[in-house]
């Protein structure tokens, strides 16, 4: 019984979470670079754009983030993406040479970056939909160019719910689902200012 009210607790906090970064997570959706990597009439240029937005992002989340998660998370290392994203660029001729700041404050505290964590983690999930819209054009349909987008592969729904699992663990265990919410609202937040700024 215990664990039966332990998941109901967890999945209670997993949809607050949901709840709450909901707006920040449509006023991302609705900007019109986000737009655009889903748009019917994207452009390879499109494309690369977006891919050297999110350089900065990961950029950013791989040196700022994942140092609170080196002895947390035992999947830590595969979630790195900066170098998919260097990868395909480099493919598309168009290298990435500098990189911009995308959280603006200093992050502190493990939930604070869980919250952040798990906005980047979950637009993994979101970068499979993403991948059939660029696949259309020829020379995307293969594996170059495609390998940020392609996520974890056929892995990418359990390892999202591996992550998940490792949150709601988290959270339960800390006592600390505001500021796991603080954080993810922050993270979009932060990367809604970034791409509205270009």
């Amino acid at each position: 019984m215990i664990t039966d009210s332990t998941s109901t607790i967890a999945s209670t906090f997993l949809q607050d979470l949901k709840t709450q970064t909901a707006d920040s997570h449509k006023k991302l959706e609705e900007l019109p670079v986000s737009k655009s990597i889903m748009s019917p009439e994207m452009k390879i240029e499109d494309y690369t754009y977006y891919l050297s937005l999110m350089h900065d992002v990961h950029n950013d989340t791989e040196g700022l983030i994942f140092p609170f998660f080196s002895n947390r998370l035992e999947d830590l290392e595969q979630r790195r993406k900066k170098h998919l994203i260097e990868e395909d660029l480099i493919f598309l001729n168009a290298q990435k040479t500098n990189s911009e700041k995308v959280f603006q404050k200093e992050i502190t505290s493990v939930p604070f970056a869980l919250g952040v964590l798990y906005v980047v983690e979950g637009s993994t999930l979101g970068g499979r939909f993403i991948l059939k819209n660029v696949s259309k054009f020829p020379e995307l349909s293969g594996e170059q160019g495609v390998s940020y987008f392609n996520g974890y592969g056929d892995k990418t729904g359990s390892f999202w719910k591996s992550f998940l699992s490792f949150l709601a663990d988290y959270e339960q265990e800390h006592n600390c689902g505001e500021e796991i919410i603080e954080g993810a609202i922050f993270a979009f937040d932060s990367i809604y200012n970034h791409f509205a700024a270009k």
